[in-house]
């Protein structure tokens, strides 16, 4: 039971301790500002230096592409169109349950707008219970709960690109995916069990393409600081900006990281009005060595309620008018959803699992197990005991 008598005693040094840091942040965003300011006449000669000691740098970020003082109006999409999405839900594996098994449930939209077509809204469930499926990450020292996310990755991937090419009409289509498509935890993973991942993602991705159906990565309340840390070349004291040899600790205070810790979203909310996009820039990431050609692409929308990170691949962007068309049909499901893209939001809801649904999937688990024969199923004492607290 959580007492707030003694957490109240804690909130007025933790409110003390948000006003700094709000005082902090608006110095930061200023100095941002400063650097912003100057880097419009000189990027040219900013992105000749990161491409030429990129290999020295030692601090996540991008190049970009358009000049950064770039704000455009993003085009009203036509009526009728079609947008696409999924997202993934799991029951994790739980020792104490009747069984170790756990389950993934992929949830599937299409809206069509403007066609008298009906919408699919439905979940995929996946039940994975064979050894080989439980403990193939153990070899890679990665736990099982980890591996199912992965593994919800891959799968909402491959039935983005299933479902799109299957309910592709004449009509603009655009799929979406809640979150990035650069997939950061790939790069901390062996390569045996990345191979495992990416390749049926970039394999769907390939899909897509092949149908002229571009997917989109939707990111509310990005953390990002990419685009930020690109003017940190022009805050750099030394010669040149060889991390290695100046500043090989970054974890340590060094001078470029004058705005530390501000966000992408901070310094473009004061650069867009909503309904514009700012530049576009191309992620550096490591891990997109693996992509082929399909390097991820972002840039920041003012979507009237927030900054997203919106995140394509590089034949998206190759396409200026299916670009431009993406965008816009993404900036019409934000306002359809109030705030928030309603495909993405609808995907959620058909994937979650709820209480009462995981109740009875390890009731019908239960059944199925009795009914194979197996004796003495049920949950362990601690599981019990939890669930029965007299207190």
């Amino acid at each position: 039971m959580l007492d707030l008598t003694k957490i109240s005693k804690q909130m007025q040094g933790f409110s003390q301790h948000l006003t700094s840091e709000v005082t902090a942040s608006h110095q930061r965003l200023e100095l941002a500002q400063q650097h912003l300011t100057k880097a419009f006449e000189c990027q040219e000669e900013l992105v000749k230096r990161q491409e030429t000691w990129r290999d020295r740098i030692l601090f996540a970020n991008a190049t970009p592409i358009e000049p950064l003082e770039t704000c455009i109006t993003i085009p009203v999409p036509p009526k009728v169109h079609t947008v696409i999405s999924t997202d993934g839900s799991q029951i994790a594996p739980n020792h104490h349950e009747i069984a170790y098994c756990y389950l993934l449930n992929i949830g599937r939209v299409v809206l069509h707008y403007g066609q008298n077509l009906h919408p699919v809204l439905d979940s995929l469930p996946e039940v994975f219970y064979r050894p080989e499926d439980l403990y193939i990450s153990r070899q890679w020292g990665i736990r099982t709960e980890e591996w199912m996310s992965y593994r919800r990755t891959a799968s909402e991937a491959t039935i983005l690109a299933e479902l799109a090419c299957s309910a592709k009409t004449a009509a603009p289509t655009l799929a979406m995916t809640d979150g990035s498509l650069i997939y950061w935890f790939l790069d901390q993973l062996p390569m045996d069990a990345r191979d495992l991942i990416l390749p049926p993602v970039l394999e769907s991705w390939k899909q897509m393409r092949a149908a002229q159906i571009p997917i989109m990565g939707y990111l509310s309340a990005s953390r990002n600081i990419e685009a930020t840390n690109f003017l940190r070349f022009l805050a750099c004291p030394h010669p040149v900006p060889d991390c290695v040899t100046y500043c090989p600790n970054q974890l340590e205070y060094v001078p470029c990281k004058k705005f530390d810790t501000l966000r992408d979203t901070t310094l473009w909310t004061t650069q867009l009005q909503p309904g514009q996009r700012g530049p576009l820039w191309r992620s550096n990431a490591r891990i997109l060595e693996l992509y082929e050609d399909q390097i991820i692409y972002f840039c920041y929308v003012h979507v009237g309620t927030e900054i997203a990170r919106i995140e394509v691949p590089a034949w998206v962007v190759e396409n200026s008018t299916m670009f431009d068309q993406a965008l816009g049909l993404m900036l019409a499901q934000v306002q359809k959803g109030y705030g928030y893209p309603v495909a993405i939001a609808e995907a959620h809801n058909q994937a979650v699992v709820r209480g009462g649904d995981r109740t009875r999937f390890f009731a019908l688990l239960e059944r199925q197990m009795i009914k194979a024969g197996i004796k003495n199923v049920g949950i362990s004492n601690k599981e019990a005991r939890k669930r029965g607290s007299i207190a």
